[in-house]
């Protein structure tokens, strides 16, 4: 895990700093249609954003990691999940450098910090600067773009 990143580090890699992806997964429109649901479509493909409390991964706290609705790259672990009281399943860091990407949001007022798969760029969320300890990070993360790996 990456306990060097924090709200200063986000904010340079969502302006542009270097964050190499492990590999990549590039397909089609048509292709991620074939493959994703249509919330899943909506929201990984689409930047939309599921209803809070509108899935019972919110309440998951089984060991395990989390990865990619769509490509499957491991992203989370379970050491890091916590209730954050959002309805989203939040994390505090990544399983390893390259697997987030990060993209600045300046959308509805507000400057935010987009969480995307760092593979196939799919929309997985927003990362912001109250999570807890190492990094004071929350990952909050639309449930339907993750998929919880069988322990």
């Amino acid at each position: 895990m990456n306990s060097a990143l924090n709200w200063n580090s986000a904010i340079a890699l969502a302006k542009g700093g270097e964050n190499p992806p492990p590999r990549r997964d590039e397909r089609t429109q048509d292709e991620w249609r074939s493959v994703l649901s249509s919330e899943q479509y909506q929201v990984m493909r689409l930047k939309g954003t599921e209803r809070p409390f509108s899935n019972e991964m919110c309440s998951l706290f089984k060991p395990g990691r989390y990865a990619c609705a769509g490509c499957g790259t491991e992203l989370f672990d379970s050491a890091s999940k916590f209730e954050s009281g959002t309805g989203w399943p939040s994390f505090g860091e990544p399983v390893a450098d390259g697997v987030v990407g990060y993209h600045l949001d300046t959308s509805h007022g507000m400057q935010r910090v987009e969480a995307t798969c760092n593979v196939c760029d799919a929309h997985l969320g927003h990362v912001f600067p109250d999570g807890p300890a190492p990094s004071g990070l929350r990952y909050c993360m639309n449930a339907v773009s993750l998929e919880k790996l069988a322990d």
